[in-house]
């Protein structure tokens, strides 16, 4: 996540000296990442003397470094109840409550949000899963009874806001939350047909607030046969996933369990850290970053990097 903090320089000295206060920008941008071995397995015991970070080839100092397990998680699920999707993770409730029962600490928090058209807080942010499945099975006998999330004036007219869900999951729940890490998980095709914001916004949104988007997609296809609309939505969501730092898993190839058990180990396998970027100018551009290790035989996994956007509260 990039957070720009405006930290207010006010010394009675510069008031003797008739001087004005001096507002001073610090662009501190945080950086989740994984580490593996050569065999495929989860590293955790690295410190930040393992690392270079890179923005735009220009070497950064960190200034902040941690394990996922010295921070708190707060963990959005997306799930998909449109059309062909809405059995599916209804069918998986046990798995999902067994993974929230591994992944939650005393300390996390989780909300669950059920989107068609239409984007329904379920199961607002809470460290219970009882509280997160009573959600998911109360949703499916009361739809509307539940506080949406977005524009209340947003018309749809079709049914799947996919990009609208993690857009508003990002600004309107994880952006409200104290810094730490931050997942969804999302339960989709990746196909949309009713959002107000495309791709590249959902993308940015995650990138900025060091959001790591997961994907267990389904895809339900006609006699085994992918059409445009299902190759669309498998891109969709294998880019979303990678650029944001993450991983994404086809439900229809493999064992959802197990993709629970995977996100659960990386999800607490994971590192944090944050530098001051060198570059302090809000000009738009899309700033790549990169985490590379000084050990030998690992591969970091990390977001690509993020937009520098200007602070619209300055």
């Amino acid at each position: 996540m990039q957070i720009r903090h405006r930290l207010l320089a006010l010394c009675a000295s510069f008031v003797c000296l008739g001087q004005q206060p001096i507002r001073v920008d610090v662009h501190l941008v945080n950086v989740s990442f994984t580490v593996r071995d050569t065999r495929g397995a989860l590293v955790s015991n690295l410190t930040a003397d393992d690392f270079d970070v890179i923005e735009d080839g220009v070497p950064q100092k960190i200034a902040f470094f941690a394990r996922s397990s010295d921070v708190p998680l707060t963990l959005g699920l997306l799930a998909d109840v449109s059309g062909s999707q809405d059995p599916f993770v209804k069918k998986h409730e046990h798995d999902l409550k067994e993974f929230l029962k591994t992944v939650l600490t005393p300390r996390d928090r989780a909300f669950l949000l059920c989107f068609g058209n239409h984007l329904r807080l379920a199961s607002d942010l809470t460290g219970d899963p009882a509280e997160i499945l009573d959600g998911l099975k109360e949703f499916d006998r009361h739809k509307r009874h539940f506080p949406e999330i977005g524009p209340d004036d947003e018309e749809r007219i079709l049914g799947t806001a996919f990009y609208d869900a993690i857009y508003y999951s990002v600004r309107e729940k994880l952006d409200k939350t104290d810094s730490g890490r931050r997942a969804l998980i999302i339960f989709s095709d990746g196909e949309d047909n009713s959002s107000a914001h495309h791709m590249m916004e959902a993308l940015e949104a995650a990138q900025t607030s060091n959001v790591l988007l997961y994907g267990v997609r389904y895809t339900e296809t006609k006699h085994g046969h992918w059409n445009a609309r299902n190759k669309y939505g498998r891109r969709v969501m294998a880019r979303l996933a990678q650029d944001s730092g993450a991983a994404d898993f086809d439900a229809r190839e493999g064992n959802v369990r197990d993709y629970f058990k995977q996100i659960a180990e990386e999800l607490r396998s994971s590192y944090e850290l944050a530098y001051h970027s060198t570059n302090p100018t809000n000009d738009n551009v899309f700033r790549r970053i990169v985490v590379r290790p000084k050990v030998p035989d690992v591969k970091v996994r990390t977001k690509t990097g993020y937009y520098s956007r200007p602070d619209p509260t300055s």
